[in-house]
Formats: structure tokens, C-alpha cells, sequence
């Protein structure tokens, strides 16, 4: 006995949109679409994203205007955590933006490189003993990077 599955999924809360908290986009692609120009891809995780937005890309530190904003070939006027856009920006070539770059707002606590980190980890598949020096490699959001075990 218990609820049925209608009733179970009905049970489920949306997952919460966090809008308020500085823009987070890791970029899953970069095209160069002629007559428009440079056209990052991703999913916004955190924020919101507008066009004429001023954005910095981490860790290449480069900064430019957001031109236009789409999602499914249609124009948006804000893009929200969740969403999974295309944006074209101004003046950047498609050779200096790639796939792992995380977009934020230059106004609002724009995202850094980091030389490292703490993090929780789970580990897909290990030698068998993991130890000082280890090198494996790190998945984190569109990121697909070799890392080092310092402890």
C-alpha cells in the first residue's frame, strides 16, 4: 500500500532556480556560425544571462558583449539556470573560447582560474590505491582536465 505513481510524481518539488547568485555558464561547445560570428554553448547553472550583458570567460580572463541570446532557435531576453542556450559575442574568436571556459557576469563576481581547490570527489575508477601524486582525470561540469592529488 502507498500512493500511486501519479501521486508520487506529483509529489515531486520543481528543483529550485538560483537566478539570484552571480552568472555561472561552463561552456559545453564553441561554434563560428557564418553571418553571426562566435556562438558559445552551455547550460546556465547559476544567474541569469541577458543580452548586452558584459561577460568575462574564466580562466582565459576575457571579456565582451553578449550580442544575442537563443535556446531552440529562438530568441531570449534572459536565459535562466537550467537553460541550455547559445549566446553570440562580440569581437572573440572561436579559437580563444573552449569547451571546460565558465562565462560570468564582469559586474557581478566574475568566475577565476584556480590553481586548486577542495572538493568533495567521486571517483569512477581508481589503479586500486590512491595516494600523494596521483594523477587522474578531472571531470567538473563541461571540464575534462588531468588533475593532481597534492594529500
Amino acid at each position: 500500500e502507498g500512493r500511486t505513481l501519479i501521486e508520487a510524481l506529483d509529489a515531486i518539488l520543481p528543483p529550485s532556480r538560483p537566478t539570484e547568485k552571480p552568472l555561472r555558464l561552463p561552456l559545453q561547445d564553441v561554434y563560428k556560425i557564418g553571418g553571426i560570428g562566435t556562438v558559445p554553448v552551455g547550460r546556465v547553472e547559476t544567474g541569469v544571462l541577458k543580452p548586452g550583458m558584459v561577460v568575462t570567460f574564466a580562466p582565459a580572463n576575457i571579456t565582451t558583449e553578449v550580442k544575442s541570446v537563443e535556446m531552440h532557435h529562438e530568441a531570449l531576453t534572459e536565459a535562466v539556470p537550467g537553460d541550455n542556450v547559445g549566446f553570440n559575442v562580440k569581437n572573440v574568436s572561436v579559437k580563444e573560447l573552449r569547451r571546460g571556459y565558465v562565462a560570468g557576469d564582469s559586474k557581478n563576481n566574475p568566475p577565476r582560474g584556480a590553481a586548486d581547490f577542495l572538493a568533495q570527489v567521486i571517483v569512477l575508477n581508481h589503479p586500486g590505491q590512491i595516494s600523494n601524486g596521483y594523477t587522474p582525470v578531472l571531470d567538473c561540469h563541461t571540464a575534462h582536465i588531468a588533475c593532481k592529488f597534492a594529500e
